[in-house]
């Protein structure tokens, strides 16, 4: 199992919790999806973005072991998984050995400029520091194509200021809908759409999900 180089503490931080529990979380992750209709909707719309987009592979970052990337391999996409874990990594690849996962960093992906045809972040961003994250945004733009889509799904704060809470695994931000709409417009994308999630009954917080095209150089949309 390849570490990465080295990184910024809560980045090690957050890589080594997920190597501590990978067995257990991909059990546990193993069916989500089939639960959630709502979820399946927005992973669909994206994929028919993408699809029509025709602009290049699409990456799932911070894609754990890799059922979500699976899923997007389904509707049709040519999708690989990125992700801080190389115990997820691992993972991954023994559990979908047609696909492509690569350990690596969300904020330093390894990619030329307007490689993608699209982004999937589902509940990754989630554990970076809020200061950090118009960083990982701006190298999210770097690596898109003009007029391919973003998909962002996070835990949304329900009226509330952004605020750490005690995610299972590790430290985790929930987020106003408006100011991740916000910093994501900032970094060169426009929002498509959005859809908000009331927790199901073994859920603890409403989930935001967040549609983007990204503009291009110019600050217009591609037509």
């Amino acid at each position: 199992m390849a570490r990465l180089p080295e990184l910024p503490a809560y980045l090690r931080e957050t890589s080594d919790a997920y190597d501590s529990i990978v067995d257990r979380y991909a059990d546990l992750a193993r069916d989500w999806l089939d639960g959630v209709p709502l979820d399946r909707s927005v992973l669909a719309a994206f994929a028919e973005l993408a699809r029509t987009a025709d602009a290049g592979p699409v990456a799932e970052l911070g894609c754990g072991p890799g059922y979500v990337t699976a899923h997007l391999h389904d509707q049709e996409l040519d999708v690989f998984g990125v992700d801080l874990s190389p115990a997820m990594i691992d993972y991954a690849r023994q559990a979908h050995p047609g696909l492509r996962f690569e350990a690596g960093s969300m904020d330093a992906l390894e990619l030329a400029d307007g490689a993608l045809g699209g982004i999937v972040s589902w509940y990754s961003v989630i554990h970076a520091p809020p200061r950090e994250l118009p960083s990982y945004f701006a190298e999210f733009r770097r690596a898109i194509a003009p007029g391919a889509p973003l998909l962002l799904a996070f835990f949304e704060a329900e009226g509330g200021p952004v605020a750490a809470f005690d995610h299972k695994v590790t430290t985790a931000y929930r987020w106003p809908i408006d100011d991740l709409a916000g910093l994501a417009r900032d970094a060169g994308f426009v929002e498509v759409g959005r859809m908000l999630r009331e927790p199901g009954a073994e859920e603890r917080f409403r989930r935001g999900h967040l549609l983007m095209r990204a503009q291009d150089r110019t600050g217009d949309e591609p037509s």
